[in-house]
């Protein structure tokens, strides 16, 4: 049976947040102001905000796991990409200290948490990988809402990343 390693995905969420910091610092603050558009669900309206966002629930999900009180993430600017990104290095550090910590035996236990107004009983391992899916699944939404505002993207897929080896060239055009 294959086992799943949480360093692998968080070593590539880790160059994903890389790879997009320099191209949004690039862009400059204002990008942060770009609109995701009127059909959302409420929780965020700007680019600013989807960071804040993806960062925001890796802070919580370690919170709920700890047995900590929620932080109001919203404290933290969404205006501001040093701000924003600075949060995510908090965020992760937390996550990576959570993890090493954690009781082995813990991790199968189902737990209950109330996340808004619903009751979910899950593991800490499910959590875990949770937080890693949510967060590549917003950089995915992230690049399409970009390229929809005229700012392309370069490749940010697992495949292309250095995690587990391997190596992207460009063909010369013959």
């Amino acid at each position: 049976m294959l086992t799943l390693d949480f360093n692998h995905l968080l070593d590539y969420t880790d160059w994903e947040r890389q790879k997009w910091r320099d191209p949004l610092r690039q862009q400059g603050d204002p990008v942060l102001k770009i609109s995701v558009g009127s059909h959302g669900d409420g929780r965020f309206a700007t680019v600013g905000d989807l960071v804040r966002h993806i960062f925001s629930a890796e802070t919580r999900y370690v919170e709920r796991l700890s047995g900590r009180p929620l932080s109001d993430t919203s404290v933290v600017p969404n205006d501001s990409m040093d701000a924003l990104f600075e949060f995510g290095q908090c965020s992760r550090k937390s996550l990576k200290e959570l993890i090493v910590s954690f009781p082995a035996e813990a991790w199968d236990r189902p737990r209950e948490f109330t996340l808004m107004n619903f009751s979910l009983t899950v593991t800490p391992r499910k959590i875990i990988l949770h937080v890693v899916l949510h967060e590549t699944r917003h950089w995915a939404q992230l690049a399409t809402l970009l390229r929809l505002n005229g700012i392309p993207g370069d490749f940010h897929g697992f495949l292309f990343s250095p995690v587990l080896g391997g190596e992207l060239k460009q063909e010369q055009v013959k």
